[in-house]
């Protein structure tokens, strides 16, 4: 059965958050939260962001993040140690029916790459043959999940850049009204605010949303490792409780390797 997706608190709670940290700098300042909308500033750097993606990528890969971002807050992602339990309940299942046992489990499968990867056993295909097919399907799908985190970072490249686009053409405007001292105003908060929405969203925004998913994307990863690793030692006759100390032997590592790049 297909899980709903449900909110991820996290991130619903920390995009907000880091706005909301900004405008309250801004309060605490004594300044107008008023002053931090410009239209004009806003036109520059969110429009011209999205002009230079759509330059740079094709519509395709635009719809794929905003998919990518959907899911990334939904919080819909591949539960490790129920696949781990699934694939030891097929190999149990395996070993007492045979390979062909597990042809009503392909519909049951909650996800395509485990459909693909069962049609592969109940087919008779070669344990060898089986990881390289799966492999290559599995790099195809990395590829495309990680994707949506290159948008965004390259996003993040291009909003600083056109904040002092947005300040350079606020100061233009100021120049040109120094004889009019009612309009200063104005163009120095044009200047001021565009560099401030371009920092802003790369680094409180832009930035942290790629990290997630690329994050997002390592995981989908491991859990593809997984189903290659789970499938192939079934087809080669391993015990079920040895296929499960190897598969649980990936999440090892994987924590073991968060735990290092938090330390560094």
């Amino acid at each position: 059965m297909k899980r709903r997706p449900s909110l991820d608190v996290a991130s619903a709670i920390g995009l907000p958050a880091g706005v909301a940290v900004v405008m309250l700098a801004q309060a605490l300042e004594g300044g107008s939260l008023r002053s931090l909308w410009q239209p004009t500033a806003a036109l520059v750097v969110f429009g011209g962001t999205l002009g230079a993606l759509l330059l740079s990528y094709p519509f395709e890969a635009l719809q794929r993040t905003g998919k990518a971002l959907w899911e990334a807050f939904t919080g819909s992602s591949e539960a490790l140690e129920a696949t781990i339990a699934r694939l030891v309940a097929y190999a149990h299942q395996s070993r007492r029916k045979g390979v062909m046992g597990l042809e009503p489990e392909i519909d049951r499968a909650p996800e395509a790459f485990l459909r693909s990867a069962l049609t592969l056993v109940v087919d008779g295909t070669a344990a060898e043959t089986t990881r390289h097919i799966l492999d290559i399907e599995s790099q195809s799908r990395r590829e495309w999940a990680e994707l949506p985190a290159e948008v965004l970072e390259t996003g993040a490249g291009y909003t600083p850049t056109l904040g002092i686009l947005g300040a350079v053409l606020g100061l233009i405007h100021v120049m040109e009204s120094l004889s009019e001292p009612s309009r200063l105003g104005a163009g120095i908060a044009v200047a001021f605010v565009a560099t401030v929405y371009g920092v802003a969203t790369a680094n409180l925004i832009l930035l942290p949303l790629a990290t997630k998913l690329r994050m997002r994307a390592r995981r989908s990863g491991l859990y593809r490792d997984i189903v290659v690793e789970g499938i192939v030692v079934l087809q080669e006759g391993l015990h079920p409780r040895l296929i499960e100390q190897k598969l649980y032997g990936f999440l090892t590592a994987a924590n073991t390797d968060v735990q290092r790049r938090r330390a560094a």
